[in-house]
């Protein structure tokens, strides 16, 4: 399983997902691979929604599909409410789900 972090330096989300993803790693069996989006032409080509994003072998299970890439801080809904990262149930979930 091939897990990437995309981020920006000026959003503080990213390093609480890093945090999750990492405390995930050893229970699903990857590694971390960090990208940071520096310019507005980077996130358009990465197709990066906003920071942080995790990709799960490529693909963004966060994602709805309709969000404009760029250089923001993004917020995920969880059942607390929204937030600068997923929480650690909604990170195993997705990972835990079959790529496809």
């Amino acid at each position: 399983m091939d897990v990437t972090l995309l981020y920006f330096d000026g959003c503080p989300g990213w390093s609480t997902l890093d945090r999750r993803l990492r405390a995930l790693s050893g229970e699903f069996g990857y590694e971390v691979t960090h990208e940071r989006i520096e310019t507005a032409e980077a996130a358009e080509q990465a197709h990066f929604i906003g920071s942080p994003t995790v990709l799960v072998d490529g693909r963004d299970p966060f994602a709805r599909g309709d969000e404009p890439p760029g250089l923001a801080c993004r917020l995920y809904e969880t059942p607390a409410g929204l937030a600068g990262s997923p929480t650690l149930d909604q990170l195993r979930a997705v990972l835990a789900a079959p790529s496809g």
